[in-house]
């Protein structure tokens, strides 16, 4: 018995989706079809509304069930993995200054050959970051994965 795991670029694919779209990651990874994906867009100075927007999409799109707490646990430690690497570690938007502007895909699936491993959520950002003044952001991107 090998103990190589074998595993599909669930992180990658998730990026795809933010910033191309699911149409366009499937074309280009094909054997994601069976994965459960969300996408959509939030801009604020509140990380709260961050949080909310993604986990109101994954909860009325059924990416997960709002009735289970371990699955909404997991969601939002996936996105708070996904916003530090937006925001590069330091969890705070408008409190210093800054506002995010953010396409988003949450995915769900069974990222590894083995069904045992269990399935797992992926959350991606990619947008803009900056100064709350048009033309002061720059790009960002944040990925976070965590098991369900």
């Amino acid at each position: 018995m090998s103990s190589e795991i074998h595993q599909k670029a669930f992180g990658k694919y998730a990026t795809l989706v933010a910033l191309m779209g699911q149409e366009t990651a499937l074309g280009l990874m094909p054997e994601h079809e069976a994965f459960k994906v969300v996408t959509g867009k939030v801009g604020s100075m509140d990380l709260k509304k961050v949080i909310s927007s993604v986990e109101t999409a994954a909860k009325r799109n059924e990416v997960i069930n709002a009735d289970i707490y371990r699955e909404t646990h997991a969601l939002y430690h996936t996105i708070i993995e996904a916003a530090e690497g937006v925001t590069r570690g330091k969890l705070s938007v408008g409190e210093v200054m800054r506002t995010v502007g953010l396409s988003f895909a949450v995915v769900r699936g069974f990222p590894y050959e083995d069904p045992n491993e269990g399935e797992w959520i992926a959350v991606c950002f990619y947008g803009t970051i900056g100064a709350p003044i048009k033309g002061k952001e720059h790009e960002t991107l944040g990925l976070g994965i965590n098991h369900i």
